[in-house]
């Protein structure tokens, strides 16, 4: 095992490495660089990263699909469309996300742009209280399945009061929330701290994090990001979920 100083030298040098423009090219972030204007970005980002698990290349095809059958305008169809505008995308599936998921997401997003002025809205509101992401993001779920819906379509959206690590929806803070020089994350969201952004945590990043001695929980759960970040936070308080890039770009690759 590396000592600190080591341990952190060889992070900071592995986030040089995948935090750049080649990123993007094979990851869901991709599907929000399309796009120029901030609700664009954070809408596309938002849907992108709800279906981000699986085979990547099958991630953005489907992104790619549900955003043309968007017109490739996200916020004007999520604020303009009506029922009739709705119909091909009920043919829409990924994996477990089916047409009626997609429906009701573009549905209870045209609630929060329309009632709440958008996610970033939503998330400050809680997020201004006493600067928590986990409280954010619940108030954000509450409000988000406060329209009319099936069941099933909960699961696509993380509980985290339920100790869920929340890894798509941490991913997609990330992007919105941190900003760097080298234009991979977005940082449109100003009110949010990145010092209080959580792990994105899955399995590539949970088996690396255990081989370097930075989790010793066994689950993938709320509790582990807790342990990896704060772990973390002690190579770099301000931004420590930059070592997303590490330790994904990692385990995914298989560099380690």
């Amino acid at each position: 095992m590396l000592e600190k100083k080591n341990l952190k030298h060889f992070l900071n040098t592995t986030v040089e490495k995948y935090n750049c423009l080649d990123f993007i090219e094979l990851d869901p972030i991709s599907i929000p660089h399309k796009f120029t204007v901030k609700e664009d970005i954070e809408i596309a980002g938002f849907l992108a990263a709800t279906i981000a698990w699986g085979n990547r290349k099958a991630i953005l095809k489907s992104s790619n699909q549900l955003m043309q059958w968007m017109d490739n305008t996200p916020h004007d169809f999520i604020i303009n469309h009506t029922k009739a505008d709705l119909k091909p995308l009920k043919k829409f599936v990924y994996r477990t996300f089916n047409g009626l998921d997609c429906v009701y997401f573009l549905q209870s997003l045209q609630n929060i742009y329309k009632k709440y002025n958008g996610i970033e809205s939503v998330l400050n509101t809680e997020y201004e209280i006493n600067r928590n992401i986990k409280d954010s993001m619940n108030y954000f779920r509450e409000l988000f399945f406060s329209l009319p819906h099936e069941k099933r379509t909960e699961k696509h959206f993380a509980n985290v009061e339920k100790g869920s690590a929340a890894k798509r929806l941490n991913m997609y803070m990330r992007w919105m929330v941190r900003s760097d020089n080298n234009s991979v994350d977005f940082g449109l969201w100003k009110n949010i701290n990145p010092a209080d952004l959580m792990m994105p945590l899955d399995v590539h990043s949970g088996t690396i994090a255990r081989k370097l001695g930075l989790l010793q929980r066994n689950a993938n759960d709320w509790k582990a990001v807790v342990e990896l970040t704060n772990n973390l936070k002690q190579f770099d308080a301000a931004d420590p979920v930059k070592y997303d890039f590490a330790l994904f770009g990692l385990g995914v690759n298989g560099d380690f």
